[in-house]
């Protein structure tokens, strides 16, 4: 993997870029020995987004697993919308209140 401190990689970005699209070569950009960012080619990112994307999933589930299997009811999102007052009057409660106007 190549290491280019900021000045370097400006003066040469348009190999960088062509060494990470053509090459699947990555570098490292740093300034004053401290890493800061890097430029990889498009496949590594998207192979990075969905392993993000699956931890994410994976701990949701955990989430969910760990609710569901907590004592007392489970209750519906609808049931949680109607108490909070979040769920839209439905159509007939609509023509009911016009007609009683």
């Amino acid at each position: 993997m190549t290491r280019l401190n900021v000045s370097k990689a400006r003066e040469e970005f348009p190999d960088v870029v062509n060494r990470a699209a053509y090459g699947k070569e990555r570098t490292i950009i740093s300034r004053r020995g401290r890493d800061l960012a890097a430029v990889i080619p498009i496949d590594d990112l998207r192979l990075l987004e969905r392993l993000a994307q699956e931890e994410m999933d994976r701990i949701d589930i955990e989430a969910a697993r760990a609710a569901l299997a907590e004592p007392g009811e489970n209750v519906s999102l609808e049931r949680v919308k109607e108490e909070l007052g979040l769920l839209a009057p439905s159509r007939k409660s609509n023509r009911r209140a016009r007609k009683t106007k």
